[in-house]
């Protein structure tokens, strides 16, 4: 049975920081690329940032230079590093994972909201 379970969700203040985490179970970690994903009130669900296996990433525009993802795969866990937080970042953060001939993955989410 695949898990994905993302932690470190909650409230900060515009300019400050958090980091979520992704916890994995069920798949060949070293071999799934990871994501993470959020969905804003009334938008449609949309890409943060991604590593691939070989730790190469992808950023969107409205993240770069503010947050960055990492993965451990000894620990089977992919972090998203979200410095400078701006309202605009409130959203739900999904984790995903996916592998090329296998099925994709999502966690349950983890609730992020930037407000003073």
């Amino acid at each position: 049975q695949v898990q994905l379970v993302e932690s470190g969700g909650g409230l900060a203040q515009p300019g400050g920081s958090l980091r979520l985490s992704c916890a994995a179970s069920g798949i060949i970690f070293r071999l799934n690329a990871m994501g993470w994903y959020r969905q804003a009130p009334g938008k449609q669900r949309e890409l943060v940032a991604q590593i691939f296996i070989t730790g190469n990433t992808n950023y969107a525009n409205s993240v770069k230079g503010r947050f960055t993802i990492s993965r451990d795969n000894a620990k089977n866990t992919v972090y998203l590093q979200m410095n400078n937080l701006k309202p605009e970042d409130t959203a739900v953060y999904y984790c995903n994972s996916y592998r090329s001939g296998s099925s994709t993955y999502w966690g349950q989410g983890t609730q992020v909201t930037v407000s003073s």
